[in-house]
């Protein structure tokens, strides 16, 4: 794929023999300038769709390409080309492949579903559909559950004069905040899985802040929907979707895909192999390997069972799932120094950012975490985030599940639930935003959608930290 033409060259150029051997640099001897590719990553990622939307439409390939040889490059010419290739090649094996692998299949199988028929829009309606999102998503990640329930929801108020506050509220809550209980559910927490911790841990440690969070969103978003629907003018006489067709699902097969992809994360989370491959220096288990081919045979068949029709009707494209599988790739490749750094904690060159979430005793101060977490994930991307302070707080995932618990929650909480604050705090956000200008909603700009965010959603997080944080 020519997304990944310069990774390729990058890999075949550099010698292969001796890799294993080469050892990884001491992240409190690095620099703090090896984490300026990755800052200029997520930087142009906020902001170039905003200042220059044709160019970054066009180029965001070669910019994440650019930002990845601007750290590999120099990194190769100072510590060797095989540690520059060992730390490319963990990044590729340990965390990318398996990452974009789920978030194809999830994509592709939600891609696969489709919602027929005519709902009408009232503010109970609405407000279910907005809580079977928020379950769904942690089932079938936010992008799925946001890709398959949107459509419908328009539809269901076309006949309406104002459905902008629709579209955010949906936002708030089936694109980030009901992604929160497992590692399906949002990509920080597949991130957090893929470091060691346990499937369930999240559903058992933020279950209460994921319900009062989303119970209030849902409550507001009544009372909201109640007021405008009680406007004479509201509702348009001739409703531009006509009831031509029951309601049911066409594609509903790939709902078996779904219960399948769920299965294999399970499995790898459980299933302990003592067969592990050593890749230069690598290690892949065989619990992941059975997952990751799993995924891929449920993408294919997804596209084969799938009628062409469904895929219409949806508007499936692979245009979203190119672009995160483009910038994903230099993000995961430039942060290596960034969590070198982190790891080495105070001592090394971001001793401060640690210090900042530290308490005075040494120990973790959880509020701080998820506001820091959080406030990131609210114009960076929420997965890399949760990646760097996972390691600010020492990176080790069971120490974070037990003796830190309240940490682990905090940077899994503001990383998921800040990640709605503006558009560009989670993929779907954006997604989302798309689709709905698609059909002729008039969205709020991108400080108007923030305006809502932090009318509605920062007050909810002050009250949670007061409540789960302090």
């Amino acid at each position: 794929m020519k997304a990944f033409r310069w990774f390729a060259v990058f890999a075949l150029l550099l010698p292969l023999p001796g890799l294993s051997s080469a050892a990884a640099p001491d992240g409190s001897h690095l620099s703090a300038l090896w984490g300026v590719p990755f800052a200029g990553l997520l930087l142009s990622i906020a902001l170039l769709p905003l200042l220059s939307p044709s160019f970054w439409h066009h180029h965001y390939g070669k910019v994440a390409g650019a930002w990845a040889l601007a750290f590999l490059l120099p990194f190769a010419a100072i510590f060797g080309p095989g540690t520059a290739a060992l730390s490319f090649l963990h990044a590729l094996l340990e965390e990318y492949i398996p990452f974009i692998l789920l978030l194809t299949a999830l994509f592709t199988v939600a891609g696969g579903i489709h919602v027929r028929g005519n709902l009408h829009g009232t503010p109970g309606l609405n407000t279910a559909i907005l809580a079977i999102g928020a379950v769904l998503a942690s089932v079938m990640g936010t992008t799925g559950a946001s890709m398959l329930l949107i459509r419908p929801l328009l539809r269901a108020n076309d006949n309406r004069r104002h459905t902008a506050h629709v579209v955010v509220f949906f936002i708030f809550i089936v694109s980030n905040a009901g992604g929160s209980l497992t590692p399906l559910g949002d990509p920080p927490l597949f991130l957090g899985f893929l470091q060691g911790v346990d499937f369930f841990w999240t559903v058992r440690h933020i279950f209460p802040e994921t319900l009062f969070l989303v119970g209030s969103l849902l409550l507001i978003f009544y009372g909201l929907d109640f007021w405008y629907c009680r406007r004479k003018d509201e509702v348009v006489p001739l409703d531009p979707t006509p009831d031509s067709k029951a309601i049911g699902f066409d594609g509903a097969a790939n709902f078996w895909l779904l219960g399948a992809i769920a299965g294999l994360v399970l499995l790898s989370g459980f299933w302990k192999s003592a067969v592990v491959f050593n890749i230069a220096g690598t290690a892949v288990g065989l619990p992941g390997l059975v997952r990751d081919a799993g995924l891929v045979a449920i993408t294919l068949v997804s596209l084969k069972i799938t009628p062409a029709q469904v895929h219409a009707d949806n508007q499936f494209s692979w245009g979203p799932m190119a672009e995160v599988a483009k910038l994903f790739a230099g993000i995961f490749l430039t942060i290596v120094p960034v969590i070198a750094m982190l790891k080495a904690g105070a001592n090394g060159p971001f001793g401060a950012v640690v210090s900042a979430v530290t308490r005075p005793d040494g120990s973790p101060d959880p509020a701080m975490y998820f506001w820091a977490t959080g406030l990131l994930s609210s114009f960076l991307d929420n997965a890399p985030t949760y990646l760097v302070f996972f390691n600010t707080a020492g990176g080790d995932a069971q120490a974070l599940m037990t003796t830190f618990a309240s940490t682990l929650a905090a940077i899994s909480a503001g990383s998921v639930f800040m990640g709605a604050n503006s558009y560009i705090g989670n993929a779907p956000n954006l997604m989302v935003k798309a689709i709905a200008e698609d059909r002729g909603v008039k969205m709020p700009s991108f400080f108007g959608y923030m305006l809502w965010s932090v009318g509605i959603l920062v007050p909810l997080f002050i009250l949670m930290t007061f409540i789960w944080f302090k």
